[in-house]
Formats: structure tokens, sequence, C-alpha cells
């Protein structure tokens, strides 16, 4: 692919090898109908007569784990080994009502299914939820709804039997400026299981790297790092900066194993300080070419991951 050597690195063992060692991960869902999943609006939801609304759910994220499972197995023929579950799988289930997580309740057995299903053929899964979860907001009733909802989204983890580490990260961005010693007490609040799951990301407005980095050690959650972000943010040249590899390196070391770090991976439309996301990667940075594991936050999704993998020999292919 082109991808050059870091000139400006100073350690020469630090160099990435010119091999891609990275696992590829795909993105919610496909560019076709292979991998997709259905929803209910809150309006809707509030039309259905009460005795109506659970079997509507039920319904609905029976059939949502069947195309997550579908999913899985997608995965599995594209060799593609980490999948990000949609944030809204289970829609409502977190609703004040109380009915959806009745329902989802009573799914246990097929949730656990499918952890046992990813485990099988050795797919990692994690979760992002959006950018309105914001911990450290100067709102108390936002801080404390964006707890709620990671806490809700680390129950259905372990309902999906998945571990209750980084491996099964929840990433989030880091929130609001300037409050990041109110973001790591948040942090230290959250039910274990969410805060042993959570992973925090740096983004292109609001919270750079550095930051971030500060964040992850005082709090003990792992960076995600985002090369695009970063260029973004600094209006650095473009991802072959010497501080692309920095950060990416700093942010394996907050990994509770290096094994598992997790990077993300995009490009701009019209050039590095695009925020857009270009349907194709145009450039595999060289800082990631021995990251274990990189998100492909291209809108081609798997069509991103193929093209990736025709221009450059990748172990994970």
């Amino acid at each position: 692919m082109g991808a050059r050597q870091h000139g400006k690195m100073s350690d020469a063992a630090d160099a990435p090898s010119p091999v891609c060692q990275s696992e590829l991960g795909l993105v919610c869902m496909t560019t076709t109908d292979e991998v997709r999943f259905r929803t209910i609006t809150l309006k809707s939801y509030s039309a259905l007569p009460e005795d109506a609304r659970a079997p509507r759910l039920a319904e609905l994220y029976a059939d949502n784990l069947a195309r997550l499972l579908r999913g899985l197995e997608f995965c599995a023929r594209e060799r593609i080994r980490l999948f990000r579950m949609s944030a809204h799988l289970f829609p409502l289930a977190d609703y004040a009502d109380g009915v959806g997580w009745a329902v989802l309740q009573g799914l246990r057995a097929d949730l656990a299914r499918v952890g046992q299903r990813a485990r099988a053929l050795g797919i990692r899964l994690l979760i992002h939820p959006e950018q309105f979860i914001v911990l450290n907001s100067e709102r108390p009733e936002v801080a404390a709804t964006s707890a709620r909802v990671l806490a809700f989204h680390a129950d259905v983890l372990d309902l999906m039997d998945l571990p209750a580490s980084a491996w099964a990260p929840i990433i989030l961005h880091a929130g609001k400026r300037g409050r990041m010693p109110e973001l790591v007490q948040a942090i230290a609040a959250l039910p274990a299981n969410a805060r042993a799951r959570l992973a925090l990301e740096n983004d292109e407005v609001s919270v750079g790297a550095q930051d971030v980095l500060g964040v992850c050690r005082a709090a003990g959650v792992p960076m995600v790092f985002d090369a695009h972000h970063h260029v973004v943010k600094e209006k650095l040249p473009d991802q072959e900066d010497a501080s692309v590899r920095a950060f990416t390196l700093e942010a394996r070391a907050t990994w509770p194993d290096p094994a598992w770090q997790i990077v993300h991976l995009s490009s701009g439309i019209e050039g590095p300080h695009d925020r857009r996301h270009a349907d194709l990667i145009s450039v595999y940075p060289s800082a990631y070419l021995d990251v274990p594991w990189v998100e492909v936050e291209a809108k081609g999704k798997e069509t991103a991951i193929r093209d990736l993998r025709a221009r450059a020999p990748f172990v994970g292919r």
C-alpha cells in the first residue's frame, strides 16, 4: 500500500513491521443487506396498546439476535475477527417502563448463545455508544443518564456471557473539554461491570489524545487511539506524523494486555483534515502496522476491508 516506515522514530525497536499484523474490524452493518438490524421508535412504541408492547419487543429483539448470529457467520466467512455491535440492537430495552428489560431477561439463553457462537468463531465483540453519552457533563441529569446507559450496555454484555473486561469493551468519547477530573470521578462511580469494560477514545473537536491518555492513566481504563481524529484536531499534515506512532504506543500501554489494543482507522473524504469518513481507506498509517486490532471506520464497511486486504499483505486476512 505504500505505507512507509517512520523515519522520525528514534528507537528502532519501536519501528513497526512492514507486514501488517492487524485484524480488521467491521462496524455495525454491511453496505449490503447482509448484516442489518431492525428498530422501533418511542413514538411507535407508545402508540401500541400496553398489552401489545412486550410481544412487539420480544419479536423485535429475537429477530435482531438472529440477525446478529447471521452477522457473526458473515464475519467468519469474510475472515473478520472483530465486530462492533450496534448500540441499538434492543431499542427501548432501557426505557423507564421496564418492559424492554423484562423482555430481554426472558431471552437470556438466546443472548448467551450469541456470545458462545462468537467465541466458537474466534470473533471479538464490542460496542460503541453514541456521542450524546457524556459522563462528565456539567448537567447532572445528562451525566446520570449517561451512567445509566453505560450500565445498561454492560448488563447486556453480561447477558451475552462476554468477559467483564476490556476484551469486550464499551468504547466512549471522553466528553466535555476541560472536565477531565470530573470524568475520572464519574468512571470510578460506574458499576464494576461497566467500569471493567470501559475504553476512552480521543475525538476531533473537544478532547485530544493527550487529555484522553491522562484520564485513561488516572482512571485505569484503556485508550482507543484514533489517528484521523488526532490529525484533524491538531491540524497535522497526515497520519504519518511522528505523534501518531507515539500515541499508538502510549495508548497500547494502557491496555491490560497489549495484545488487546484496539485503534480506529478512517480517512477523510477530501483529505486528512476532512472530518467526514470516506468510503475507503486511502492510506494505512505505518504507525498501525503492528496494532493487533483495527476497527475500520469507513463508509464502505466490508468493501473497505476487502480493498485494504487487496492492497496490502495482512497477517489476519
